[in-house]
């Protein structure tokens, strides 16, 4: 972490929307974060409602939220969202889990101390 900056021992973001536009921005929100924070934050992303859609194979952003877990971002996926949906565990990317709820999840995050991001 760089001098000068004090954060939680998490960053975790939410993306609710499934525009491709908006994926972009958040991934590219988490790389400055990277940037700025690491090693010594974690950050972690979860998808849910619509943004469900940048965590499963076809998306858009598919190879760069493969690159952020690959940089140790942990990657979530609602499975709520999954079930009403019916998207099934082996269309998500390689490396994301899955909550139960991914509001709840965020709400958890927030109570351990962890900072909210939603973009």
């Amino acid at each position: 972490m760089r001098a000068g900056h004090e954060v939680a021992d998490g960053v975790v973001v939410q993306l609710a929307e499934g525009e491709r536009d908006k994926m972009t921005m958040v991934v590219r929100n988490i790389e400055n974060l990277l940037a700025a924070l690491e090693p010594r934050c974690s950050i972690e992303l979860v998808a849910h409602a619509a943004g469900l859609s940048a965590v499963t194979t076809g998306s858009p952003v598919s190879e760069e939220v493969l690159g952020l877990i690959s940089r140790g971002v942990r990657v979530d996926a609602c499975g709520n969202t999954m079930q009403r949906h019916g998207v099934a565990r082996d269309r998500l990317l390689s490396g994301v889990s899955v909550v139960e709820s991914g509001i709840a999840h965020l709400v958890v995050r927030q109570r351990e101390g962890w900072a909210y991001v939603r973009p």
